[in-house]
């Protein structure tokens, strides 16, 4: 975490900025067969996409939830190695829209696909290649991998009839297939060798030993809105949006928003339960002396505003 006095916007341009210095920190890395570049990682809601960065990259950079479309903005995770930098960039499931939101979430995974070096199309061994799983290929290059994900959950037999019907029903004829768990880490090896083997020469894009570049603000606010993801009813995960309003370490204030009084009383709790257990999980997550502090607003159908939409970064 930031220093004493370290405020929101400070914690956005320091620790979300890429290094200036072409070669890395120091000006290590970027040199004679150096490899670097961005791995965009699309599908449609709960494939399990953040789980398979955060397991790529060794540590939590995204939040995760079994509630479709957890993940709202690009989260960058940062995966260095001997001789290479990856970046895999964690997007929104691409989904039919129902709000605004939504239609703000497709074009910022869509975006994601504009000026990488490998896209992964994440499907779910244990569901049917449906249509959003066929919307979402015909709109990746021809090229990209598909990863099979969840193979935990599914027989062999099983994750093969997948791989062939992803073969037959998503048209990428130049397609490599990889069947892995993120939850387990199956796989996975052998998924990243493949993707580092397909990067070009490049620069050292982040300082060595930074996993994400995603402001330390932006990251507590997710941590609380995971939690609340946890224990919402299943029609208020969506409604619920976080940020952090003040911060003057260790004094983190963070304002959770709602769009009706109702979900307001479910997010408090009876006698302030909910938030009370939200706050105690999220601080584990933080240094220890972190004082987090929540409240709870409503703002009436801010999914369908578009004005807060892009006050809270969507």
């Amino acid at each position: 975490m930031s220093s004493p006095g370290t405020g929101p916007d400070e914690a956005a341009g320091g620790t979300g900025a890429a290094s200036s210095d072409p070669a890395g920190a120091g000006g290590t890395g970027g040199g004679t067969g150096f490899r670097s570049g961005f791995i965009s990682v699309v599908g449609r809601p709960n494939v399990g996409k953040s789980t398979l960065v955060n397991r790529i990259v060794g540590s939590k950079v995204s939040i995760t939830s079994s509630t479709p479309n957890t993940t709202r903005t690009r989260v960058r995770g940062v995966l260095d190695g001997p001789g290479f930098q990856a970046v895999f960039v964690d997007t929104p499931g691409i989904h039919k829209p129902r709000s605004p939101l939504g239609a703000r979430l497709n074009e910022t995974a869509s975006d994601s696909l504009d000026d990488v070096d490998v896209c992964l199309l994440v499907v779910d061994a244990t569901a049917a290649i449906g249509p959003g799983d066929r919307f979402v290929a015909g709109r990746v290059p021809p090229d990209t991998v598909i990863v099979v994900n969840k193979a935990d959950r599914a027989t062999p037999t099983e994750i093969l009839a997948q791989l062939t019907r992803a073969a037959d029903q998503l048209g990428l004829a130049e397609a490599e297939y990889f069947p892995v768990s993120a939850l387990t880490g199956t796989g996975i090896d052998a998924l990243v060798e493949h993707v580092i083997a397909r990067l070009p020469a490049g620069p050292r894009y982040f300082p060595d030993g930074m996993v994400s570049d995603a402001p330390e603000a932006f990251y507590v606010a997710e941590l609380v809105r995971e939690q609340l993801l946890r224990v919402a009813r299943e029609e208020l995960p969506h409604s619920i949006a976080c940020r952090v309003t003040e911060w003057e370490w260790p004094y983190v204030r963070c304002e959770i928003l709602v769009e009706r009084e109702s979900q307001k009383a479910i997010v408090v709790g009876r006698g302030g339960s909910v938030l009370k257990a939200a706050g105690t999980a999220a601080r584990r997550a933080l240094p220890p002396g972190t004082y987090l502090d929540l409240h709870v607003k409503v703002e009436k159908d801010w999914q369908r505003r578009l004005d807060v939409i892009e006050r809270l970064g969507y």
